[in-house]
């Protein structure tokens, strides 16, 4: 990794040399909360799950020194494809810097989430081994379950040899039946691992695929642009953000979890007075904090709790405050345009806060969540070498 002298640090020429790395496009769809709102659902959905992000965390009797990766697909999402096999099995999935799994349905699995989806089927596949430990993620909606195997995994040409998985046998209820993505490649540190799986991407450096250790992410800011972003593998793209990157180091090797100075809001310390701690999320499509300190955000941008999220005024959006993270002493901020969703339905936009409430429990928590409403502003690089994270404003 690297070249003759850096081992696993940057050279200056490291960014020159890996423009030419790895890069899945993301796909960006706002899908599934509008169909629910056009079909009448949301508030339905809201109150049948008595939650207000689809969310999960490992088996506590199994994997009691598991912390709890988080996944939203309710709004935003952001997805690429990766295959499985010789010959190759496409899936679309998300890549999730907030989970360490890699797992797709199964050609076993009868729940109706996985007929709406390709399903893996090893009998195909003359590079598969089975493994055959079991697999389980408790969801708040039901349980994921399977077993894991091992297979070659390709992500935009890079051929991860030997690479563990996990094949769903069951999916819970209708947690995924609407979903445009069929799994989720985690991209987190090891310990979060189910199983002690090894991670997709350590298997990357492991076997030399990547000239460094680290990827980094572009998410874009335009709803009709046919490609939604960018997750690069091996290295930075300077075209995508401008100025020059902030280094922050990572406080955890779990998630990728930093320190936040404090938060402002219209320019006064509103929350995280004495600091506080994050992570960096790809897999979380709002930005979430404690519930108490969301909702009094809520009330200092304006924002209106209906049927279980919070609207805001669309005309209103320029009278709205800023709301800014500092991180390592510089400003992250956020205009209401930035932290802000705007959905379309019949003769009518609706405008509903980038926020949400979300309490994560010690020992993990408590922590803010740095989902893709941050990401799409600020271009990320997840650094593994260094275990780091670097920011820079995203060219919109």
């Amino acid at each position: 990794m690297g070249t003759a002298g850096c081992g696993w640090h940057p050279c200056p020429r490291a960014v020159t040399r890996t423009l030419a790395a790895p890069r899945v496009p993301l796909t960006r769809r706002r899908s599934l909360r509008k169909l629910l709102r056009d079909r009448g659902q949301l508030s339905h959905f809201w109150k049948a799950h008595g939650i207000d992000m689809v969310q999960y965390t490992e088996d506590c009797s199994a994997f009691k020194d598991a912390n709890e990766p988080l996944i939203n697909y309710l709004d935003l999402q952001y997805f690429g494809q990766i295959s499985i096999g010789t010959p190759p099995q496409n899936f679309t999935v998300i890549f999730d810097t907030g989970s360490s799994n890699l797992w797709v349905p199964s050609i076993y699995c009868a729940s109706k989430a996985c007929a709406q989806h390709p399903r893996f089927q090893p009998s195909k596949s003359s590079t598969y081994q089975a493994i055959g430990t079991p697999f389980s993620i408790q969801y708040g909606t039901g349980s994921l379950t399977g077993v894991i195997g091992s297979d070659q995994v390709v992500v935009e040409g890079l051929a991860v040899s030997s690479q563990q998985f996990a094949e769903s046998v069951t999916e819970p209820g209708t947690a995924f039946l609407d979903a445009e993505f069929d799994g989720i490649l985690g991209l987190a540190y090891p310990s979060l691992a189910v199983d002690g799986v090894t991670p997709v991407f350590d298997n990357m450096m492991a076997q030399n695929l990547v000239e460094l250790p680290m990827f980094s992410v572009y998410m874009s800011r335009n709803p009709q642009s046919p490609v939604g972003g960018e997750l690069l593998f091996g290295g930075f793209d300077t075209s995508r953000f401008t100025g020059t990157l902030n280094w922050v180091p990572v406080t955890q090797q779990g998630y990728w979890q930093i320190q936040l100075d404090n938060i402002q809001v219209g320019g006064t310390v509103a929350f995280c007075a004495s600091g506080c701690q994050a992570i960096v999320d790809t897999g979380t499509s709002l930005l979430t904090g404690p519930t108490e300190d969301i909702k009094l955000l809520q009330s200092y941008i304006g924002a209106t709790a209906v049927e279980g999220e919070y609207t805001v005024e669309c005309s209103n959006l320029n009278a709205m405050p800023d709301v800014t993270f500092t991180i390592k002493g510089l400003p992250y901020t956020l205009s209401a345009q930035a932290y802000t969703l705007m959905e379309s339905g019949e003769d009518v936009v609706f405008c509903t806060s980038g926020f949400q409430g979300q309490d994560i429990s010690p020992p993990a928590g408590p922590l803010w969540i740095l989902g893709d409403v941050f990401i799409r502003q600020f271009y990320t690089v997840f650094d593994r070498g260094n275990n780091r994270v670097g920011l820079a404003p995203a060219v919109p």
